[in-house]
């Protein structure tokens, strides 16, 4: 019997590459555009707020005024200004705590769920008058926001941005296994300035890979948590956030105010910093107040909670993220290093940077694919 031989490792190799090269290519075409779509919005993203505000000078309007404290009035009385205007029963108010002075920033949700019919409301420094209402997604920089995480199709759209995040993962690790140098690293990483058009547009795109493969691998994958909850729950299980609910007293009944509420909140996180408290409308819900504790790295978007009865101004429970298991902790991390804010101004502006990225890829690409197949045809 005639023997047949394995072909050498180096054929293996060779027919793996290639492979790889096709399958970067193909992904490359059909996600380039969508990756240029997510990369271009999140960096306009990075600054959203402040972006936001400047296009908006009303909300500037008594930034000079000293920033609220928690016993200050300010907070009750935007509450009433807000609820003489809105008020839908199981609706729900969140003011944000900026530590700053000026507008207060507010959210209302007229009804139960997530992100529901949510308006952004802008009160005065006092509280006293409303500066500027618009519903989430009615202005550019929340539009933005939509079509960069849900591409303006809701629960469909986080599906399709989450799933192709996964797909782009894999277009940049076959990118990189396709460019992993099989000789000399220096060559490999070298930028032919003297080469004809087609190698310089070859070299651009890999030196530009290269270099911030690391940093996109990061941000595609927290990417990919964030669109899709039901994955990050199944990979991380984070603890749950506990969810009482305020003592029945039989109908509506007095509630305590918001500054005795947020006294009660403090006194059980001493540690912590505010940021937000959603106070209900109405019903059996507790006031919750959200904190930032040391250790915990997102300074907006923290993960601790203290939950204060609405009618007995008494702490119901209290989520401390230091007390969390370990899913809950590496959570902390994933909108941070999604947005930049992990290293304060300088990761930020890297994010708005690393965001245009995927467009240099995709037009060095797409430039160097037609110049091949026009030579070819040629």
């Amino acid at each position: 019997m005639a023997s047949h031989p394995w072909p050498p490792v180096s054929a293996f190799g060779s027919r793996a590459r290639v492979l790889v090269r096709r399958v970067h290519l193909w992904l490359g075409l059909t996600l380039g555009l969508l990756f240029v779509l997510l990369g271009i919005t999140g960096s306009a993203l990075v600054f959203y707020t402040g972006i936001d505000a400047a296009l908006h000078p009303v909300v500037q309007a008594g930034d000079g005024a000293p920033a609220p404290g928690i016993q200050s009035p300010v907070w009750d009385r935007a509450l009433a200004t807000g609820s003489a205007r809105w008020h839908h029963p199981g609706g729900k108010w969140t003011f944000e705590v900026t530590g700053e002075g000026g507008a207060i920033p507010a959210r209302y949700y007229p009804a139960p769920g997530h992100h529901a019919d949510r308006l952004m409301v802008w009160f005065s420094a006092d509280g006293s008058h409303i500066l500027r209402a618009e519903p989430w997604g009615g202005y550019l920089m929340s539009w933005l926001y939509q079509l960069h995480m849900q591409l303006l199709a809701g629960d469909v759209g986080h599906q399709i941005v989450g799933w192709s995040g996964v797909a782009m993962l894999l277009l940049l690790l076959s990118g990189l296994f396709a460019w992993w140098p099989r000789g000399s690293w220096r060559k490999a990483l070298a930028f032919k300035r003297d080469a004809a058009p087609i190698r310089r547009l070859r070299d651009i795109h890999k030196l530009f890979g290269v270099w911030s493969m690391m940093l996109l691998l990061i941000l595609v994958a927290t990417g990919v948590l964030l669109a899709l909850p039901a994955v990050t729950q199944a990979l991380l299980a984070p603890t749950a956030v506990p969810a009482p609910v305020s003592a029945n007293r039989g109908g509506e009944g007095r509630t305590v105010s918001i500054a005795r509420a947020l006294a009660a909140a403090q006194r059980a996180l001493p540690d912590g910093r505010l940021v937000f408290v959603d106070v209900p409308v109405d019903g059996n819900a507790p006031i919750r107040a959200r904190y930032q504790v040391p250790g915990d790295p997102h300074s907006r978007f923290p993960g601790s909670f203290v939950f204060v009865d609405r009618r007995a101004g008494h702490v119901l429970a209290v989520h401390d993220v230091r007390r969390s298991n370990l899913g809950a902790a590496v959570l902390l991390w994933v909108r941070t290093l999604h947005d930049g804010t992990i290293g304060g101004m300088a990761t930020r502006v890297l994010a708005v940077l690393l965001g245009l990225v995927p467009a240099i890829l995709f037009v060095t690409g797409l430039l160097h694919w037609r110049r091949r197949v026009g030579a070819r045809a040629g």
